[in-house]
Protein backbone atom coordinates (compact mmCIF):
# COMPACT_ATOMS: atom_id res chain seq x y z
CA UNK A 1 0.00 0.00 0.00
CA UNK A 2 1.29 3.43 -0.88
CA UNK A 3 0.41 6.74 0.67
CA UNK A 4 0.02 9.72 -1.63
CA UNK A 5 1.24 13.00 -0.24
CA UNK A 6 -0.92 15.92 -1.18
CA UNK A 7 -0.47 19.64 -0.91
CA UNK A 8 -2.70 21.02 1.84
CA UNK A 9 -5.38 23.41 0.69
CA UNK A 10 -3.87 26.92 0.58
CA UNK A 11 -5.11 29.35 3.19
CA UNK A 12 -6.20 32.84 2.13
CA UNK A 13 -4.23 35.83 3.42
CA UNK A 14 -4.64 36.68 7.08
CA UNK A 15 -7.62 38.92 7.63
CA UNK A 16 -9.64 37.55 4.70
CA UNK A 17 -13.27 37.27 5.79
CA UNK A 18 -14.95 33.83 5.84
CA UNK A 19 -16.59 32.72 2.59
CA UNK A 20 -20.03 33.40 4.03
CA UNK A 21 -19.07 37.04 4.64
CA UNK A 22 -17.49 37.35 1.19
CA UNK A 23 -20.67 35.95 -0.32
CA UNK A 24 -22.73 38.46 1.67
CA UNK A 25 -20.62 41.27 0.22
CA UNK A 26 -20.98 39.84 -3.30
CA UNK A 27 -24.76 39.67 -2.86
CA UNK A 28 -24.73 43.32 -1.83
CA UNK A 29 -22.75 44.33 -4.93
CA UNK A 30 -25.18 42.45 -7.16
CA UNK A 31 -28.39 43.21 -5.28
CA UNK A 32 -29.92 45.33 -8.07
CA UNK A 33 -28.79 42.82 -10.69
CA UNK A 34 -30.52 39.99 -8.81
CA UNK A 35 -33.76 41.98 -8.50
CA UNK A 36 -33.71 42.78 -12.22
CA UNK A 37 -32.86 39.16 -13.10
CA UNK A 38 -35.85 37.91 -11.09
CA UNK A 39 -38.05 40.51 -12.77
CA UNK A 40 -36.80 39.62 -16.26
CA UNK A 41 -37.10 35.87 -15.66
CA UNK A 42 -40.68 36.36 -14.51
CA UNK A 43 -41.66 38.59 -17.46
CA UNK A 44 -43.14 36.54 -20.30
CA UNK A 45 -42.60 37.34 -23.93
CA UNK A 46 -39.88 39.20 -25.85
CA UNK A 47 -38.38 42.53 -25.01
CA UNK A 48 -35.86 41.69 -22.32
CA UNK A 49 -32.94 40.99 -24.64
CA UNK A 50 -29.90 43.24 -24.70
CA UNK A 51 -29.97 46.10 -25.24
CA UNK A 52 -32.97 46.24 -22.93
CA UNK A 53 -35.97 47.32 -25.00
CA UNK A 54 -37.32 50.76 -24.14
CA UNK A 55 -40.74 49.52 -23.03
CA UNK A 56 -39.16 46.78 -20.89
CA UNK A 57 -36.79 49.33 -19.38
CA UNK A 58 -39.71 51.54 -18.38
CA UNK A 59 -41.70 48.62 -16.94
CA UNK A 60 -38.70 47.41 -14.92
CA UNK A 61 -37.95 50.89 -13.58
CA UNK A 62 -41.56 51.27 -12.46
CA UNK A 63 -41.87 47.79 -10.98
CA UNK A 64 -38.56 47.89 -9.12
CA UNK A 65 -38.61 51.58 -8.20
CA UNK A 66 -35.23 52.16 -9.83
CA UNK A 67 -34.06 54.77 -12.31
CA UNK A 68 -33.70 53.69 -15.96
CA UNK A 69 -29.92 54.05 -15.62
CA UNK A 70 -29.92 51.72 -12.60
CA UNK A 71 -32.05 49.19 -14.47
CA UNK A 72 -29.75 49.28 -17.50
CA UNK A 73 -26.63 48.87 -15.33
CA UNK A 74 -28.21 46.08 -13.28
CA UNK A 75 -29.31 44.27 -16.43
CA UNK A 76 -25.77 44.33 -17.82
CA UNK A 77 -24.42 43.02 -14.53
CA UNK A 78 -27.03 40.26 -14.38
CA UNK A 79 -26.01 39.04 -17.82
CA UNK A 80 -22.27 39.24 -17.15
CA UNK A 81 -22.61 37.46 -13.79
CA UNK A 82 -24.61 34.61 -15.30
CA UNK A 83 -27.81 35.46 -13.42
CA UNK A 84 -29.83 35.43 -16.64
CA UNK A 85 -29.39 33.59 -19.90
CA UNK A 86 -30.80 34.86 -23.18
CA UNK A 87 -32.54 32.45 -25.54
CA UNK A 88 -33.56 34.49 -28.54
CA UNK A 89 -35.60 37.38 -27.17
CA UNK A 90 -36.48 35.58 -23.96
CA UNK A 91 -34.57 35.89 -20.68
CA UNK A 92 -34.42 32.80 -18.50
CA UNK A 93 -33.02 32.49 -15.00
CA UNK A 94 -29.44 31.28 -15.00
CA UNK A 95 -28.24 28.48 -12.77
CA UNK A 96 -26.63 30.99 -10.41
CA UNK A 97 -29.88 32.88 -9.91
CA UNK A 98 -31.68 29.71 -8.89
CA UNK A 99 -28.93 28.92 -6.39
CA UNK A 100 -28.35 32.51 -5.27
CA UNK A 101 -29.93 32.41 -1.82
CA UNK A 102 -28.55 29.03 -0.75
CA UNK A 103 -25.17 28.55 -2.43
CA UNK A 104 -22.30 30.86 -1.42
CA UNK A 105 -20.03 29.31 -4.03
CA UNK A 106 -22.46 30.17 -6.82
CA UNK A 107 -22.61 33.74 -5.52
CA UNK A 108 -18.85 34.14 -5.39
CA UNK A 109 -18.33 32.65 -8.83
CA UNK A 110 -21.01 34.94 -10.21
CA UNK A 111 -19.23 37.92 -8.74
CA UNK A 112 -15.87 36.72 -10.10
CA UNK A 113 -17.45 36.50 -13.58
CA UNK A 114 -18.49 40.15 -13.19
CA UNK A 115 -15.02 41.02 -11.89
CA UNK A 116 -13.44 39.41 -14.96
CA UNK A 117 -15.70 41.50 -17.22
CA UNK A 118 -14.98 44.85 -15.53
CA UNK A 119 -13.92 46.40 -18.85
CA UNK A 120 -17.43 45.84 -20.21
CA UNK A 121 -19.13 47.20 -17.11
CA UNK A 122 -17.35 50.56 -17.37
CA UNK A 123 -17.04 51.87 -20.93
CA UNK A 124 -13.57 52.97 -22.05
CA UNK A 125 -12.97 56.68 -22.67
CA UNK A 126 -13.99 57.81 -26.14
CA UNK A 127 -11.37 58.59 -28.75
CA UNK A 128 -8.81 56.02 -27.59
CA UNK A 129 -7.67 53.40 -30.07
CA UNK A 130 -8.85 49.89 -29.21
CA UNK A 131 -5.30 48.53 -29.14
CA UNK A 132 -4.32 50.90 -26.34
CA UNK A 133 -7.41 49.89 -24.39
CA UNK A 134 -6.57 46.20 -24.90
CA UNK A 135 -3.04 46.78 -23.61
CA UNK A 136 -4.40 48.43 -20.48
CA UNK A 137 -6.76 45.50 -19.89
CA UNK A 138 -3.85 43.08 -20.33
CA UNK A 139 -1.72 45.08 -17.87
CA UNK A 140 -4.39 45.27 -15.14
CA UNK A 141 -3.56 41.85 -13.58
CA UNK A 142 -0.11 43.19 -12.66
CA UNK A 143 -1.74 46.27 -11.11
CA UNK A 144 -4.07 44.04 -9.10
CA UNK A 145 -1.17 41.83 -7.99
CA UNK A 146 0.67 44.86 -6.62
CA UNK A 147 -2.44 45.93 -4.73
CA UNK A 148 -2.90 42.43 -3.31
CA UNK A 149 0.73 41.96 -2.31
CA UNK A 150 0.85 45.42 -0.71
CA UNK A 151 -1.98 44.43 1.67
CA UNK A 152 -3.19 48.01 1.85
CA UNK A 153 -3.45 51.25 -0.08
CA UNK A 154 -1.15 51.90 -3.03
CA UNK A 155 -0.62 55.37 -4.46
CA UNK A 156 -1.84 56.09 -7.96
CA UNK A 157 1.67 57.17 -9.13
CA UNK A 158 3.03 53.76 -8.12
CA UNK A 159 0.23 52.01 -10.01
CA UNK A 160 0.80 54.28 -13.01
CA UNK A 161 4.49 53.44 -13.03
CA UNK A 162 3.70 49.71 -13.02
CA UNK A 163 1.12 50.09 -15.78
CA UNK A 164 3.63 51.98 -17.93
CA UNK A 165 6.28 49.31 -17.37
CA UNK A 166 3.87 46.51 -18.29
CA UNK A 167 2.68 48.29 -21.45
CA UNK A 168 6.33 48.83 -22.45
CA UNK A 169 6.96 45.10 -21.91
CA UNK A 170 4.01 44.25 -24.13
CA UNK A 171 5.41 46.47 -26.88
CA UNK A 172 8.82 44.83 -26.53
CA UNK A 173 7.31 41.34 -26.63
CA UNK A 174 5.58 42.29 -29.89
CA UNK A 175 8.74 43.92 -31.29
CA UNK A 176 7.08 47.32 -31.52
CA UNK A 177 9.96 49.80 -31.61
CA UNK A 178 8.94 53.44 -30.88
CA UNK A 179 10.06 56.17 -33.24
CA UNK A 180 13.51 57.50 -32.32
CA UNK A 181 15.31 60.74 -33.15
CA UNK A 182 16.55 59.37 -36.45
CA UNK A 183 13.14 58.19 -37.70
CA UNK A 184 10.21 60.20 -38.96
CA UNK A 185 6.51 59.60 -38.89
CA UNK A 186 4.42 59.69 -42.11
CA UNK A 187 3.48 63.14 -43.31
CA UNK A 188 0.42 64.54 -41.59
CA UNK A 189 -1.24 65.35 -44.91
CA UNK A 190 -1.15 61.68 -45.91
CA UNK A 191 -2.66 60.34 -42.68
CA UNK A 192 -6.21 60.41 -41.36
CA UNK A 193 -7.12 62.33 -38.23
CA UNK A 194 -5.22 60.95 -35.26
CA UNK A 195 -6.90 59.38 -32.27
CA UNK A 196 -5.61 60.05 -28.77
CA UNK A 197 -3.66 56.80 -28.89
CA UNK A 198 -2.10 57.61 -32.28
CA UNK A 199 -0.99 60.97 -30.96
CA UNK A 200 0.45 59.37 -27.85
CA UNK A 201 2.46 56.93 -29.92
CA UNK A 202 4.25 59.72 -31.78
CA UNK A 203 4.29 62.59 -29.30
CA UNK A 204 6.97 61.28 -26.97
CA UNK A 205 7.09 59.94 -23.41
CA UNK A 206 5.09 62.79 -21.85
CA UNK A 207 2.06 62.19 -24.06
CA UNK A 208 2.30 58.39 -23.54
CA UNK A 209 2.30 58.95 -19.78
CA UNK A 210 -0.85 61.06 -20.16
CA UNK A 211 -2.55 58.27 -22.07
CA UNK A 212 -1.51 55.69 -19.48
CA UNK A 213 -2.86 57.93 -16.72
CA UNK A 214 -6.20 58.20 -18.51
CA UNK A 215 -6.38 54.43 -18.99
CA UNK A 216 -5.37 53.76 -15.39
CA UNK A 217 -8.15 56.03 -14.14
CA UNK A 218 -10.60 54.16 -16.35
CA UNK A 219 -9.41 50.76 -15.10
CA UNK A 220 -9.53 51.76 -11.43
CA UNK A 221 -13.02 53.21 -11.86
CA UNK A 222 -14.16 50.03 -13.63
CA UNK A 223 -12.78 47.80 -10.89
CA UNK A 224 -14.37 50.01 -8.27
CA UNK A 225 -17.69 49.76 -10.12
CA UNK A 226 -17.73 45.96 -9.66
CA UNK A 227 -16.74 46.17 -6.00
CA UNK A 228 -13.12 45.03 -6.38
CA UNK A 229 -11.47 48.12 -4.94
CA UNK A 230 -12.12 51.48 -3.33
CA UNK A 231 -10.65 54.77 -4.49
CA UNK A 232 -9.33 57.47 -2.19
CA UNK A 233 -7.58 60.74 -2.89
CA UNK A 234 -4.55 59.62 -4.85
CA UNK A 235 -4.63 55.97 -3.79
CA UNK A 236 -6.51 52.70 -4.31
CA UNK A 237 -7.23 49.76 -1.98
CA UNK A 238 -8.61 46.32 -2.73
CA UNK A 239 -11.87 45.45 -1.03
CA UNK A 240 -12.02 42.12 0.83
CA UNK A 241 -13.76 40.67 -2.24
CA UNK A 242 -11.12 42.03 -4.59
CA UNK A 243 -8.28 40.87 -2.37
CA UNK A 244 -9.75 37.36 -2.18
CA UNK A 245 -10.35 37.17 -5.95
CA UNK A 246 -6.80 38.23 -6.82
CA UNK A 247 -5.39 35.77 -4.29
CA UNK A 248 -7.45 32.94 -5.81
CA UNK A 249 -6.20 33.78 -9.29
CA UNK A 250 -2.59 33.94 -8.11
CA UNK A 251 -3.02 30.53 -6.48
CA UNK A 252 -4.42 29.12 -9.72
CA UNK A 253 -1.43 30.44 -11.64
CA UNK A 254 1.34 29.62 -9.17
CA UNK A 255 0.25 26.31 -7.69
CA UNK A 256 -0.20 23.10 -9.64
CA UNK A 257 -3.33 21.42 -8.44
CA UNK A 258 -2.98 17.88 -7.14
CA UNK A 259 -5.56 15.18 -6.97
CA UNK A 260 -6.80 15.10 -3.38
CA UNK A 261 -6.55 11.93 -1.31
CA UNK A 262 -9.79 10.15 -0.62
CA UNK A 263 -11.56 10.83 -3.91
CA UNK A 264 -13.64 7.75 -3.26
CA UNK A 265 -15.46 9.66 -0.51
CA UNK A 266 -15.92 12.90 -2.43
CA UNK A 267 -18.95 14.20 -4.29
CA UNK A 268 -18.83 13.90 -8.06
CA UNK A 269 -17.95 17.58 -8.46
CA UNK A 270 -15.08 17.45 -5.96
CA UNK A 271 -13.80 14.19 -7.41
CA UNK A 272 -13.76 15.64 -10.93
CA UNK A 273 -12.00 18.79 -9.76
CA UNK A 274 -9.42 16.64 -8.02
CA UNK A 275 -8.77 14.83 -11.29
CA UNK A 276 -8.71 17.93 -13.47
CA UNK A 277 -4.92 18.15 -13.81
CA UNK A 278 -4.22 14.42 -13.98
CA UNK A 279 -3.20 12.77 -17.22
CA UNK A 280 -5.86 10.52 -18.79
CA UNK A 281 -4.55 7.24 -17.36
CA UNK A 282 -4.40 8.25 -13.67
CA UNK A 283 -7.68 10.14 -14.06
CA UNK A 284 -9.43 6.99 -15.31
CA UNK A 285 -8.06 5.10 -12.32
CA UNK A 286 -9.59 7.73 -10.04
CA UNK A 287 -12.93 7.49 -11.88
CA UNK A 288 -12.96 3.70 -11.55
CA UNK A 289 -12.24 3.84 -7.81
CA UNK A 290 -15.00 6.40 -7.28
CA UNK A 291 -17.49 4.43 -9.39
CA UNK A 292 -16.69 1.18 -7.61
CA UNK A 293 -17.95 2.62 -4.33
CA UNK A 294 -21.40 3.47 -5.78
CA UNK A 295 -24.24 1.84 -7.62
CA UNK A 296 -24.17 2.52 -11.34
CA UNK A 297 -27.50 4.33 -11.32
CA UNK A 298 -26.61 6.74 -8.53
CA UNK A 299 -23.13 7.41 -9.96
CA UNK A 300 -24.46 8.17 -13.46
CA UNK A 301 -27.21 10.40 -12.05
CA UNK A 302 -24.68 12.33 -9.95
CA UNK A 303 -22.30 12.80 -12.88
CA UNK A 304 -25.09 14.06 -15.15
CA UNK A 305 -26.26 16.45 -12.43
CA UNK A 306 -22.75 17.92 -12.34
CA UNK A 307 -22.71 18.12 -16.14
CA UNK A 308 -25.87 20.24 -16.03
CA UNK A 309 -24.12 22.82 -13.85
CA UNK A 310 -22.54 26.02 -15.09
CA UNK A 311 -18.91 24.84 -14.88
CA UNK A 312 -17.89 23.79 -18.40
CA UNK A 313 -14.75 22.00 -17.17
CA UNK A 314 -16.83 19.74 -14.93
CA UNK A 315 -19.24 19.11 -17.80
CA UNK A 316 -16.47 17.74 -19.99
CA UNK A 317 -14.91 15.74 -17.16
CA UNK A 318 -18.28 14.25 -16.20
CA UNK A 319 -18.57 12.74 -19.66
CA UNK A 320 -15.01 11.45 -19.44
CA UNK A 321 -16.02 9.64 -16.26
CA UNK A 322 -19.15 8.34 -18.03
CA UNK A 323 -16.87 6.82 -20.69
CA UNK A 324 -15.41 4.67 -17.93
CA UNK A 325 -18.93 3.57 -16.95
CA UNK A 326 -19.53 2.41 -20.52
CA UNK A 327 -22.66 0.51 -21.59
CA UNK A 328 -24.66 0.82 -18.36
CA UNK A 329 -24.72 4.61 -18.83
CA UNK A 330 -26.02 4.46 -22.41
CA UNK A 331 -29.78 4.91 -21.69
CA UNK A 332 -29.20 7.91 -19.42
CA UNK A 333 -26.75 9.52 -21.86
CA UNK A 334 -29.17 9.02 -24.75
CA UNK A 335 -31.93 10.60 -22.67
CA UNK A 336 -30.04 13.91 -22.36
CA UNK A 337 -29.80 14.46 -26.13
CA UNK A 338 -32.74 16.84 -25.83
CA UNK A 339 -30.80 19.13 -23.46
CA UNK A 340 -28.89 21.70 -25.57
CA UNK A 341 -26.02 22.13 -23.10
CA UNK A 342 -25.38 18.37 -22.95
CA UNK A 343 -26.28 17.33 -26.50
CA UNK A 344 -22.81 17.77 -28.11
CA UNK A 345 -21.15 15.82 -25.31
CA UNK A 346 -23.80 13.10 -25.44
CA UNK A 347 -23.49 12.77 -29.23
CA UNK A 348 -19.73 12.32 -28.98
CA UNK A 349 -20.12 9.83 -26.12
CA UNK A 350 -22.64 7.76 -28.08
CA UNK A 351 -20.53 7.85 -31.25
CA UNK A 352 -17.50 6.50 -29.41
CA UNK A 353 -19.66 3.95 -27.57
CA UNK A 354 -20.94 2.70 -30.93
CA UNK A 355 -17.40 2.17 -32.17
CA UNK A 356 -16.61 5.35 -34.11
CA UNK A 357 -12.97 6.37 -33.81
CA UNK A 358 -12.66 9.30 -31.35
CA UNK A 359 -10.77 11.28 -34.02
CA UNK A 360 -13.78 10.94 -36.36
CA UNK A 361 -16.50 11.37 -33.75
CA UNK A 362 -16.66 15.13 -34.30
CA UNK A 363 -18.34 14.42 -37.64
CA UNK A 364 -21.57 13.51 -35.81
CA UNK A 365 -21.97 17.12 -34.66
CA UNK A 366 -23.75 19.74 -36.70
CA UNK A 367 -21.91 22.99 -37.39
CA UNK A 368 -23.96 24.73 -34.69
CA UNK A 369 -23.33 21.95 -32.15
CA UNK A 370 -19.60 22.01 -32.89
CA UNK A 371 -19.54 25.78 -32.41
CA UNK A 372 -21.46 25.53 -29.14
CA UNK A 373 -18.98 22.90 -27.94
CA UNK A 374 -16.06 25.14 -28.96
CA UNK A 375 -17.43 27.98 -26.82
CA UNK A 376 -18.13 25.63 -23.90
CA UNK A 377 -14.61 24.23 -24.05
CA UNK A 378 -13.20 27.75 -24.27
CA UNK A 379 -15.19 28.64 -21.15
CA UNK A 380 -13.56 25.73 -19.33
CA UNK A 381 -10.11 26.88 -20.45
CA UNK A 382 -10.83 30.49 -19.49
CA UNK A 383 -11.98 29.44 -16.02
CA UNK A 384 -9.33 26.84 -15.26
CA UNK A 385 -6.62 26.78 -17.92
CA UNK A 386 -3.65 28.78 -19.07
CA UNK A 387 -3.62 31.80 -21.35
CA UNK A 388 -1.63 30.07 -24.08
CA UNK A 389 -4.07 27.15 -24.14
CA UNK A 390 -6.98 29.52 -24.76
CA UNK A 391 -5.13 31.07 -27.72
CA UNK A 392 -4.29 27.63 -29.14
CA UNK A 393 -7.94 26.62 -28.79
CA UNK A 394 -8.64 28.87 -31.80
CA UNK A 395 -7.04 26.23 -34.02
CA UNK A 396 -9.66 23.64 -33.05
CA UNK A 397 -12.59 25.64 -34.43
CA UNK A 398 -14.29 24.10 -37.46
CA UNK A 399 -14.74 27.46 -39.20
CA UNK A 400 -11.14 27.80 -40.35
CA UNK A 401 -11.02 31.61 -40.11
CA UNK A 402 -11.45 33.90 -37.14
CA UNK A 403 -14.10 36.15 -38.81
CA UNK A 404 -16.23 33.10 -39.66
CA UNK A 405 -15.78 31.75 -36.14
CA UNK A 406 -16.84 35.06 -34.57
CA UNK A 407 -19.92 35.24 -36.80
CA UNK A 408 -21.06 31.77 -35.80
CA UNK A 409 -20.12 32.16 -32.14
CA UNK A 410 -22.30 35.26 -31.97
CA UNK A 411 -25.21 33.31 -33.48
CA UNK A 412 -24.96 30.14 -31.40
CA UNK A 413 -26.28 31.76 -28.22
CA UNK A 414 -23.99 30.16 -25.63
CA UNK A 415 -24.53 31.93 -22.27
CA UNK A 416 -20.77 32.29 -21.72
CA UNK A 417 -20.02 33.83 -25.14
CA UNK A 418 -19.19 37.31 -23.84
CA UNK A 419 -16.87 36.06 -21.09
CA UNK A 420 -15.08 33.71 -23.50
CA UNK A 421 -14.49 36.44 -26.07
CA UNK A 422 -13.32 38.90 -23.40
CA UNK A 423 -10.82 36.33 -22.10
CA UNK A 424 -9.62 35.44 -25.61
CA UNK A 425 -9.15 39.10 -26.55
CA UNK A 426 -7.12 39.71 -23.40
CA UNK A 427 -4.98 36.63 -24.04
CA UNK A 428 -4.22 36.89 -27.76
CA UNK A 429 -0.87 38.49 -28.66
CA UNK A 430 -2.06 39.80 -32.05
CA UNK A 431 -3.47 43.30 -31.45
CA UNK A 432 -5.57 43.26 -34.62
CA UNK A 433 -7.14 39.90 -33.85
CA UNK A 434 -7.66 40.85 -30.20
CA UNK A 435 -9.40 44.02 -31.36
CA UNK A 436 -11.75 42.03 -33.60
CA UNK A 437 -12.56 39.58 -30.80
CA UNK A 438 -13.14 42.39 -28.31
CA UNK A 439 -15.47 44.08 -30.82
CA UNK A 440 -17.39 40.82 -31.17
CA UNK A 441 -17.69 40.57 -27.38
CA UNK A 442 -19.04 44.08 -27.24
CA UNK A 443 -21.55 43.34 -29.99
CA UNK A 444 -22.81 40.23 -28.21
CA UNK A 445 -22.98 42.14 -24.94
CA UNK A 446 -24.97 45.00 -26.44
CA UNK A 447 -27.00 42.94 -28.88
CA UNK A 448 -25.40 44.57 -31.93
CA UNK A 449 -24.94 42.95 -35.29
Amino acid sequence: MTTRRTRPAPRPPEGTPPRAELARQARAVLADAVRIAHWAAGTPGPGTAAPLAAHALERAATALELSPAQVRAGWDRARLAGLVELHGDTARPGWRLRAWDRDDSAVLRGWVALFDAWSLVHAAPEGIEAGAVAEAVEAVPQVLSLLQLSAGSVTVPALLDLLGQRVAELHEERCEVPLGPGRTAPAASAAPAETAADQAATAGPARSADLNALLLDWALEGLAAVGALTLGKGHATLTPLGNWAVWVKLEQICVAAQSPAGNIEQSAADMLLGCARLTPGPARDEYRAWLAARTVGSAVAELLAVARGEDALLRGLAFEALRVVGGPAEPEVRAVLAEPSLRPYALLWLAEYEGIDPDDAQDVLSREEATWLWVDTAAAVADHGETGLLVRHLDSAVQGTVPALLDEVRAVGHPRTVQVLVALAAAHPDPALAKAVRRAAFQVHTGGA
